[in-house]
């Protein structure tokens, strides 16, 4: 399954990644995110690794994700593996006038789900 959702934000490229790079606090805005439990000490870069409890209707699952790719201001890319996986990545695009006064926020997932959720049986 392969998503992909677009939205202009009314903030910079800088502000925005400096909301969307605490990874914490991505189950503030992301619907599906019930709470994140990182590995380790690592919060930020290429490897941070953590558990994302994902609550979908009536179904809950787990699932270990990567960080693996972090360009400040840019992109971030995630690996998944568990019962969901796939990789994703958010793009942050300047846009508005004066340009970059405004960030076109760019979410693409590519996602294998397991049959309840809907996946190949």
């Amino acid at each position: 399954m392969k998503i992909h959702v677009d939205i202009d934000l009314p903030s910079s490229p800088d502000e925005v990644w400096s909301y969307v790079s605490d990874l914490a606090s991505h189950t503030d805005w992301m619907a599906d995110a019930a709470r994140i439990d990182f590995v380790d000490e690592q919060r930020e870069g290429v490897g941070t690794t953590f558990d994302c409890l994902t609550e979908v209707g009536p179904f809950r699952t787990v699932d270990r994700m990567e960080i693996t790719l972090w360009e400040p201001g840019q992109r971030m890319g995630v690996g998944h593996s568990g019962v969901v996986t796939g990789s994703g990545e958010f793009t942050l695009t300047p846009i508005g006038d004066p340009p970059g006064s405004e960030t076109r926020f760019g979410w693409t997932e590519e996602l294998r789900l397991p049959w309840f959720f809907g996946g190949r049986i």
